[in-house]
């Protein structure tokens, strides 16, 4: 009986340490480069189903000075959606209602439109297939060398 009460106990115990463990929510920061069109993070890694956090940080003192976002993508999209951000431009919406983000199925989840000095926090949770979801800025003409890698792996 004090066998059976013990594997009880420790399974027990097991399996509130998992769902700790699977609640625990990834926050990244990702700093636009003071420079150069480029995230100070290539790439980071979440659990499939974690949650996540994201906070785009654009610096005040940014010799750019441009706007930036952040979107993540379905693996493999990252050019179809970085040409699809080009070609918003024809849209004179783009930058301001839009904030930059291109109509395309391939987004899974995006920061707003950050200026120079500001910053914005977006939430949700990873995807559950494990893979490399590209993310990448989609202010125009950024998105070729401004993106990274999430991998979403176990």
């Amino acid at each position: 009986m004090n066998n059976i009460l013990l594997t009880l106990s420790l399974t027990a115990l097991f399996a509130g340490s998992m769902t700790a463990r699977a609640e625990e929510v990834a926050e990244i920061t990702l700093t636009a480069d003071k420079i150069q069109f480029i995230y100070d993070i290539k790439e980071f890694t979440v659990k499939p189903g974690q949650k996540v956090k994201i906070t785009l940080i654009n610096p005040a003192d940014s010799v750019t000075r441009q706007p930036h976002n952040v979107l993540i993508v379905k693996p493999g999209k990252k050019d179809v959606v970085g040409m699809a951000a080009n070609n918003g431009m024809a849209d004179p919406t783009f930058l301001t209602t839009k904030q930059a983000v291109p109509d395309s199925e391939e987004i899974l989840h995006h920061s707003k439109l950050v200026q120079a000095g500001e910053q914005d926090t977006f939430e949700f949770t990873a995807p559950t297939e494990v893979g490399d979801y590209p993310y990448i800025c989609t202010y125009p003409g950024h998105w070729a060398i401004m993106n990274g890698v999430m991998k979403v792996a176990p």
